[in-house]
């Protein structure tokens, strides 16, 4: 298993430039809690830890309100995923540990 727990500075791929975020993660067995805070704002969430594997949903309210479904591998200090926004289709995402 993978230490996914700490402050992760991310970038997602997004058609509207990228969004740097920061995404704080405190695992507890097979789930997780912590926040996603960027330029469109802080949202707390809370996911699942499957192994090296993070997944969560998170509501959004810029620039539309809409849940995003998040999903990131980590490796070492570094992970990628991928943010699902609907019917808009989805978006990388990348980060480094903090």
């Amino acid at each position: 298993m993978a230490n996914v727990d700490g402050n992760w500075d991310t970038v997602v791929k997004s058609p509207m430039g990228d969004q740097k975020a920061t995404l704080s993660v405190q695992s507890s067995g097979d789930s997780f809690t912590g926040n996603f805070s960027g330029g469109m704002g802080t949202s707390d969430v809370t996911g699942a830890v499957d192994g090296d594997t993070l997944k969560w949903k998170m509501d959004i309210s810029v620039p539309m309100p809409m849940t995003l479904d998040c999903e990131a591998t980590v490796d070492g200090d570094s992970m990628n995923g991928k943010v699902t926004a609907g019917a808009f289709g989805s978006f990388p995402l990348e980060g480094k540990r903090a």
